[in-house]
Protein backbone atom coordinates (compact mmCIF):
# COMPACT_ATOMS: atom_id res chain seq x y z
CA UNK A 1 0.00 0.00 0.00
CA UNK A 2 1.46 3.11 -1.07
CA UNK A 3 0.78 5.93 0.96
CA UNK A 4 3.31 8.91 0.01
CA UNK A 5 5.50 10.79 2.56
CA UNK A 6 5.80 13.99 0.67
CA UNK A 7 7.99 17.00 1.34
CA UNK A 8 5.46 20.02 2.36
CA UNK A 9 8.26 22.43 0.63
CA UNK A 10 8.28 20.56 -2.67
CA UNK A 11 7.01 22.46 -5.78
CA UNK A 12 4.61 18.80 -6.89
CA UNK A 13 3.73 18.38 -3.35
CA UNK A 14 0.18 19.01 -3.58
CA UNK A 15 -0.36 17.13 -6.67
CA UNK A 16 1.61 14.00 -5.20
CA UNK A 17 -0.26 14.48 -1.45
CA UNK A 18 -3.77 14.18 -3.21
CA UNK A 19 -3.39 11.12 -5.11
CA UNK A 20 -1.67 9.53 -2.14
CA UNK A 21 -5.15 10.59 -0.54
CA UNK A 22 -7.21 9.25 -3.55
CA UNK A 23 -5.27 6.06 -4.08
CA UNK A 24 -4.82 4.69 -0.06
CA UNK A 25 -7.30 7.69 1.67
CA UNK A 26 -4.18 8.42 3.58
CA UNK A 27 -1.01 11.03 3.17
CA UNK A 28 1.82 11.76 5.20
CA UNK A 29 3.72 15.12 4.84
CA UNK A 30 7.34 16.27 6.34
CA UNK A 31 8.79 19.70 6.70
CA UNK A 32 4.96 20.77 7.23
CA UNK A 33 4.46 24.15 8.95
CA UNK A 34 3.11 22.40 12.23
CA UNK A 35 5.64 23.44 15.17
CA UNK A 36 6.99 20.12 16.30
CA UNK A 37 8.48 21.98 19.78
CA UNK A 38 5.21 22.57 20.24
CA UNK A 39 3.30 19.53 19.86
CA UNK A 40 5.83 17.95 21.61
CA UNK A 41 5.18 20.41 24.34
CA UNK A 42 1.35 19.48 24.34
CA UNK A 43 2.32 15.41 24.99
CA UNK A 44 4.41 16.35 27.51
CA UNK A 45 1.94 18.27 29.02
CA UNK A 46 -1.10 16.69 28.86
CA UNK A 47 0.27 13.11 29.79
CA UNK A 48 0.80 14.99 33.17
CA UNK A 49 -2.82 15.86 33.33
CA UNK A 50 -4.34 12.82 32.58
CA UNK A 51 -1.91 11.16 35.17
CA UNK A 52 -3.08 13.60 37.77
CA UNK A 53 -6.70 13.55 39.26
CA UNK A 54 -7.88 17.13 37.93
CA UNK A 55 -9.11 15.23 34.76
CA UNK A 56 -12.02 14.31 36.81
CA UNK A 57 -13.28 17.79 37.11
CA UNK A 58 -13.48 18.22 33.30
CA UNK A 59 -15.63 15.62 32.93
CA UNK A 60 -17.66 15.66 29.61
CA UNK A 61 -21.29 17.57 29.19
CA UNK A 62 -23.52 15.13 27.74
CA UNK A 63 -25.29 17.81 25.72
CA UNK A 64 -22.12 19.89 24.27
CA UNK A 65 -19.54 16.48 24.19
CA UNK A 66 -16.66 19.00 25.15
CA UNK A 67 -14.36 17.69 28.31
CA UNK A 68 -12.92 14.82 29.50
CA UNK A 69 -13.92 11.01 28.38
CA UNK A 70 -12.95 8.58 31.08
CA UNK A 71 -12.21 4.94 29.45
CA UNK A 72 -15.33 3.74 30.90
CA UNK A 73 -17.20 6.30 28.67
CA UNK A 74 -14.73 6.22 25.95
CA UNK A 75 -16.29 5.30 22.51
CA UNK A 76 -16.75 1.92 20.65
CA UNK A 77 -16.19 1.32 17.26
CA UNK A 78 -19.04 0.84 14.60
CA UNK A 79 -19.76 -2.66 14.61
CA UNK A 80 -17.02 -3.90 17.69
CA UNK A 81 -18.54 -4.74 21.30
CA UNK A 82 -15.64 -3.82 23.23
CA UNK A 83 -15.10 -0.07 24.09
CA UNK A 84 -11.27 1.33 22.99
CA UNK A 85 -8.57 1.31 25.18
CA UNK A 86 -8.19 4.85 25.68
CA UNK A 87 -9.50 8.11 27.39
CA UNK A 88 -9.54 11.92 25.83
CA UNK A 89 -10.82 15.53 26.05
CA UNK A 90 -12.53 17.24 23.62
CA UNK A 91 -11.58 20.29 22.62
CA UNK A 92 -13.46 23.18 20.88
CA UNK A 93 -12.64 26.85 21.06
CA UNK A 94 -16.34 27.31 22.38
CA UNK A 95 -15.51 24.58 25.51
CA UNK A 96 -14.58 23.83 28.71
CA UNK A 97 -10.49 24.11 29.02
CA UNK A 98 -8.13 22.96 32.01
CA UNK A 99 -6.48 25.36 33.86
CA UNK A 100 -3.92 23.25 34.45
CA UNK A 101 -2.12 23.34 31.02
CA UNK A 102 -0.81 25.91 29.62
CA UNK A 103 -2.88 27.20 26.04
CA UNK A 104 -0.50 25.31 24.23
CA UNK A 105 -3.22 23.16 22.54
CA UNK A 106 -4.89 26.40 21.81
CA UNK A 107 -2.36 27.67 19.81
CA UNK A 108 -2.04 24.51 18.17
CA UNK A 109 -5.52 24.19 17.21
CA UNK A 110 -5.18 28.02 15.31
CA UNK A 111 -2.35 26.40 13.10
CA UNK A 112 -3.79 23.24 12.23
CA UNK A 113 -6.84 25.12 11.34
CA UNK A 114 -5.10 27.01 9.07
CA UNK A 115 -3.06 24.40 7.21
CA UNK A 116 -6.13 22.20 6.98
CA UNK A 117 -7.94 25.01 4.91
CA UNK A 118 -4.56 24.89 2.92
CA UNK A 119 -4.84 21.29 2.59
CA UNK A 120 -8.24 20.78 1.49
CA UNK A 121 -7.74 23.94 -0.99
CA UNK A 122 -5.06 21.67 -2.37
CA UNK A 123 -7.34 18.80 -2.31
CA UNK A 124 -9.59 21.13 -4.35
CA UNK A 125 -7.25 22.22 -6.86
CA UNK A 126 -6.11 18.84 -8.14
CA UNK A 127 -9.37 16.85 -7.86
CA UNK A 128 -10.50 15.97 -11.35
CA UNK A 129 -13.31 18.76 -12.43
CA UNK A 130 -16.30 16.16 -13.00
CA UNK A 131 -15.36 15.07 -9.35
CA UNK A 132 -14.99 18.88 -8.31
CA UNK A 133 -18.14 19.69 -10.08
CA UNK A 134 -20.17 18.02 -7.07
CA UNK A 135 -19.07 19.99 -4.12
CA UNK A 136 -21.65 22.18 -3.29
CA UNK A 137 -18.94 24.63 -2.45
CA UNK A 138 -15.01 24.97 -1.97
CA UNK A 139 -13.68 22.19 0.35
CA UNK A 140 -11.85 24.88 2.39
CA UNK A 141 -14.75 26.86 2.79
CA UNK A 142 -16.97 24.29 4.35
CA UNK A 143 -14.75 24.59 7.79
CA UNK A 144 -14.76 28.41 8.08
CA UNK A 145 -16.75 28.96 11.65
CA UNK A 146 -17.60 25.23 11.92
CA UNK A 147 -18.25 24.60 15.60
CA UNK A 148 -17.84 21.24 15.86
CA UNK A 149 -14.42 20.71 14.20
CA UNK A 150 -12.67 19.05 17.20
CA UNK A 151 -9.46 19.19 18.54
CA UNK A 152 -9.19 15.50 20.57
CA UNK A 153 -6.09 15.18 23.32
CA UNK A 154 -5.88 11.56 23.32
CA UNK A 155 -3.70 8.84 25.55
CA UNK A 156 -3.97 5.45 25.39
CA UNK A 157 -2.88 3.82 29.03
CA UNK A 158 -0.06 1.39 29.63
CA UNK A 159 -1.59 -2.25 29.60
CA UNK A 160 -2.39 -3.69 32.37
CA UNK A 161 -3.13 -7.45 31.21
CA UNK A 162 -6.70 -7.57 32.29
CA UNK A 163 -8.09 -6.19 29.75
CA UNK A 164 -11.09 -7.93 27.70
CA UNK A 165 -10.27 -9.63 24.99
CA UNK A 166 -10.46 -8.63 21.61
CA UNK A 167 -10.75 -5.19 23.37
CA UNK A 168 -7.81 -2.70 20.98
CA UNK A 169 -6.73 0.77 21.42
CA UNK A 170 -8.42 2.06 18.67
CA UNK A 171 -10.95 -0.70 16.92
CA UNK A 172 -11.02 -0.61 12.91
CA UNK A 173 -13.18 2.21 12.10
CA UNK A 174 -13.12 5.20 9.57
CA UNK A 175 -13.39 8.58 10.52
CA UNK A 176 -16.72 10.83 10.18
CA UNK A 177 -15.21 14.18 8.99
CA UNK A 178 -13.74 15.79 6.12
CA UNK A 179 -10.39 15.46 6.67
CA UNK A 180 -8.38 14.50 9.54
CA UNK A 181 -4.67 15.85 10.84
CA UNK A 182 -2.53 13.68 12.83
CA UNK A 183 1.01 14.14 13.87
CA UNK A 184 2.72 11.02 14.80
CA UNK A 185 2.23 9.66 18.35
CA UNK A 186 5.30 9.40 20.65
CA UNK A 187 4.80 5.57 20.66
CA UNK A 188 4.11 3.69 16.73
CA UNK A 189 0.53 1.72 15.97
CA UNK A 190 -1.43 3.26 13.69
CA UNK A 191 -2.15 0.94 10.75
CA UNK A 192 -4.12 1.36 7.85
CA UNK A 193 -6.16 -1.51 5.94
CA UNK A 194 -5.90 -2.36 1.95
CA UNK A 195 -8.54 -3.55 0.08
CA UNK A 196 -7.32 -7.18 -0.31
CA UNK A 197 -7.65 -6.75 3.97
CA UNK A 198 -4.32 -6.49 4.99
CA UNK A 199 -3.07 -4.34 7.75
CA UNK A 200 0.03 -1.90 6.94
CA UNK A 201 2.10 0.56 9.16
CA UNK A 202 1.50 4.01 8.34
CA UNK A 203 5.08 6.12 8.54
CA UNK A 204 5.31 8.00 11.69
CA UNK A 205 8.60 8.94 12.61
CA UNK A 206 8.61 11.85 14.93
CA UNK A 207 7.64 15.06 13.35
CA UNK A 208 5.44 13.67 10.53
CA UNK A 209 1.58 14.54 10.33
CA UNK A 210 -0.86 12.25 8.88
CA UNK A 211 -3.79 13.55 6.96
CA UNK A 212 -6.67 10.62 6.22
CA UNK A 213 -9.92 11.19 4.31
CA UNK A 214 -12.95 10.91 6.62
CA UNK A 215 -16.62 9.81 5.57
CA UNK A 216 -17.94 13.49 4.85
CA UNK A 217 -15.10 13.45 1.83
CA UNK A 218 -15.97 10.40 0.59
CA UNK A 219 -19.68 11.31 0.46
CA UNK A 220 -19.04 14.45 -1.23
CA UNK A 221 -16.83 13.12 -3.78
CA UNK A 222 -18.98 10.00 -4.29
CA UNK A 223 -16.19 7.86 -3.30
CA UNK A 224 -13.46 9.03 -5.31
CA UNK A 225 -11.82 9.89 -1.97
CA UNK A 226 -12.05 7.09 0.11
CA UNK A 227 -12.47 6.57 4.11
CA UNK A 228 -9.93 3.95 4.88
CA UNK A 229 -10.68 1.15 7.63
CA UNK A 230 -7.45 1.93 10.27
CA UNK A 231 -6.68 1.13 13.85
CA UNK A 232 -4.49 1.74 16.63
CA UNK A 233 -2.90 -1.99 17.78
CA UNK A 234 -1.99 -3.17 21.27
CA UNK A 235 1.87 -3.09 21.73
CA UNK A 236 3.74 -5.64 22.98
CA UNK A 237 7.13 -5.90 25.17
CA UNK A 238 8.20 -3.04 27.02
CA UNK A 239 5.62 -0.31 25.05
CA UNK A 240 2.86 -2.30 26.60
CA UNK A 241 4.36 -0.22 29.51
CA UNK A 242 4.28 3.11 28.17
CA UNK A 243 1.20 5.52 27.51
CA UNK A 244 0.63 6.72 24.05
CA UNK A 245 -0.64 10.23 23.65
CA UNK A 246 -1.83 11.14 20.34
CA UNK A 247 -4.03 14.31 18.76
CA UNK A 248 -6.50 14.04 16.11
CA UNK A 249 -8.11 16.88 14.73
CA UNK A 250 -11.25 16.17 12.78
CA UNK A 251 -12.48 19.03 10.39
CA UNK A 252 -15.85 19.13 10.42
CA UNK A 253 -18.25 20.95 7.63
CA UNK A 254 -20.75 23.47 9.24
CA UNK A 255 -23.62 21.88 9.62
CA UNK A 256 -25.29 23.39 6.46
CA UNK A 257 -23.38 22.57 4.39
CA UNK A 258 -24.26 20.23 1.98
CA UNK A 259 -22.19 17.23 1.20
CA UNK A 260 -24.50 15.16 -1.57
CA UNK A 261 -27.53 14.88 -2.68
CA UNK A 262 -28.56 12.80 0.16
CA UNK A 263 -27.07 14.91 2.88
CA UNK A 264 -26.01 18.01 4.78
CA UNK A 265 -23.47 17.85 7.10
CA UNK A 266 -25.32 17.91 10.51
CA UNK A 267 -27.69 15.47 9.57
CA UNK A 268 -24.81 13.15 8.25
CA UNK A 269 -22.84 13.86 11.67
CA UNK A 270 -26.15 12.95 13.37
CA UNK A 271 -26.36 9.55 12.39
CA UNK A 272 -22.89 8.24 12.59
CA UNK A 273 -22.93 9.64 16.15
CA UNK A 274 -25.97 7.47 17.12
CA UNK A 275 -24.28 4.47 15.85
CA UNK A 276 -20.94 6.10 18.05
CA UNK A 277 -23.59 5.91 21.44
CA UNK A 278 -23.50 9.54 20.79
CA UNK A 279 -19.34 10.20 20.98
CA UNK A 280 -18.30 13.10 18.68
CA UNK A 281 -15.24 12.71 16.63
CA UNK A 282 -13.02 9.45 15.17
CA UNK A 283 -9.71 8.31 16.18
Amino acid sequence: MDIRVVDYRNKNAPADFVESLHSTGFGVLTNHPLQQTLVSWIYAEWLAFFNSEHKHAYAMDGNSHDGFFSTAVSETAKGHAQKDLKEFFHLFPWGKYPSEVSSAARHYYEQASQLAAELLQWIDDCTPPEIQAGFSMPLSQMINDSPTSLLRILRYPPLRGDETPGALRAAPHEDINLITLLPAANEPGLQVKDSQGAWHDVPCDFGMLVVNIGDMLQEASGGYYPSTTHRVQNPTGPGSLQSRISLPFFFQPRNDVKLSERYLAGEYLEERLRELHGVKGGS
